[in-house]
């Protein structure tokens, strides 16, 4: 079989993920000859994890050999995990040059970026892939199943509200995400999971946005109100710590993929939740209106003391109830777990009144409540991360469900945060048609 050639672009943390698939379960149909990104360091970790497990060695490049690149090794597809705001000219750089794009969430954080890349795949026929994992969780998909088959009716309203714990949530606000410029903030960095995920159980798209929030809990300013005192700008010093710093010589992946490339770049990891400088919010609250007439309610609080979602559904014949518990509480003394993604850690066993699980119930009206068997899954984002990458390295087959994304579901997903933003700026509502993202509803 003759296996896609891929390059990877952009060497964090998140490239983990599919440089692992390459190296393992995909490696008949997958080999990775290239990764390209700017610090040495990061890009040589990934390189020398590959030729650990008996691949060749990919070439190493700097972004502004980008086509050059592409063109010397012949590559099919590139695979985009850089920074959020990076996503756009990197997507339309490799259209440009015949390739087809796998990217991560989110698509780009703004609307001309978005039109950026709608002109891009509209002038080379390219296919831009979204890697929205949390379709692919079996409790989502159960939802989306629910929904499909019309046991509620049709969809009147949602009400969802996500919770970040001080574990969690407080990594947004250590490192790049903290500043909006470079992540859209958690409206479109985080968010864009949860909008993904209400547009594709409704099969529809968000027409006006009204947003109000605030950064709350977070930075200096809330710090000295709570007279928190004087803090180490970074959480990778001697001496005693608190829960909110994260050291990274605790964690050897982090440290080699962080603090050891710190020369080349100047790139902080490990940056103080409480310092100057964070531009994002940490509470967030949402009512986003569809064009079939239903109505999203949407909160998101980044300081929780546990993880997880509810999600309710009413329709005109009943209501659908997802609970999730990805972590049920962050304890002082438990220390740093090396993943701070709750979704990705296996179930340590009940410990405490909110156990971690998971429930979807069912009720029509005039009858009794329901439960609908979840076929469970483990690892990345409750079991989708391997479901997807099965999706993006071997083919999306037939899929009742719909879950393989492509650009326009990306478009529709930060269409919600980037009217979000505006939304945040000016204290009124905004329509998604207002600020020049094409083929909305496409």
């Amino acid at each position: 079989m003759t296996r896609t050639r891929y390059a990877l672009v952009g060497a964090g943390h998140r490239a983990q993920l599919y440089v692992e698939a390459i190296a393992g379960p995909h490696a008949d149909r997958a080999e990775l000859v290239a990764i390209c990104e700017p610090n040495p360091v990061r890009a040589a970790l990934h390189r020398d994890r590959l030729v650990e497990v008996g691949h060749p060695a990919p070439t190493l490049w700097a972004p502004d050999d980008l086509e050059r690149m592409l063109a010397a090794e012949r590559v099919d597809r590139v695979i985009i995990t850089a920074r959020d705001d990076l996503h756009a000219p990197l997507i339309v750089r490799a259209l440009d040059a015949g390739v087809d794009v796998v990217v991560e969430k989110p698509l780009t954080i703004d609307a001309p970026s978005a039109a950026a890349i709608e002109d891009a795949v509209a002038r080379t026929g390219r296919s831009v892939v979204l890697t929205f994992n949390y379709r692919y969780s079996p409790r989502n998909s159960a939802l989306r199943q629910v929904i499909q088959e019309g046991r509620i009716g049709r969809v009147t309203s949602i009400d969802f509200s996500w919770m970040l714990d001080t574990k969690h949530g407080a990594d947004y606000f250590r490192r790049w995400h903290r500043e909006k410029q470079h992540s859209g903030g958690l409206l479109v960095h985080k968010a864009s999971h949860h909008f993904d995920l209400v547009n594709w159980w409704l099969r529809d798209a968000p027409t006006r946005v009204f947003a109000s929030g605030g950064l709350r809990f977070y930075g200096a300013e809330n710090a000295r109100a709570r007279r928190l005192g004087e803090r180490p700008a970074r959480g990778t010093h001697d001496g005693d710590h608190d829960p909110f710093e994260l050291d990274l010589r605790d964690d050897e992946r982090l440290r080699s993929l962080y603090l050891d490339a710190e020369s080349h770049d100047g790139y902080l990891r490990d940056r103080d939740v409480f310092g100057e400088g964070i531009t994002i919010e940490d509470n967030l609250a949402l009512v986003v209106d569809y064009a079939s007439g239903a109505t999203l309610s949407y909160s998101l609080n980044a300081h929780a003391p546990w993880e997880g979602y509810r999600v309710a559904v009413n329709g005109t014949e009943g209501r659908a109830e997802l609970d999730v518990v990805e972590r049920g509480a962050v304890l002082a003394d438990e220390g740093l777990h090396p993943v701070l993604d709750p979704s990705a850690v296996a179930d340590t066993g009940a410990r405490s009144l909110r156990p971690q699980g998971e429930r979807l119930l069912v009720q029509r009206h005039w009858e009794d409540a329901v439960e609908v068997e979840i076929d469970g899954g483990n690892g990345g984002h409750g079991g989708g991360d391997e479901l997807l990458l099965a999706d993006v390295f071997v083919g999306p087959g037939d899929d009742p469900l719909g879950r393989p994304a492509g650009w326009a579901d990306g478009v529709r997903s930060i269409a919600v945060g980037i009217a979000g933003n505006l939304s945040l700026a000016s204290g009124v509502p905004v329509l998604t048609s207002d600020f020049g993202i094409r083929l909305l509803e496409s």
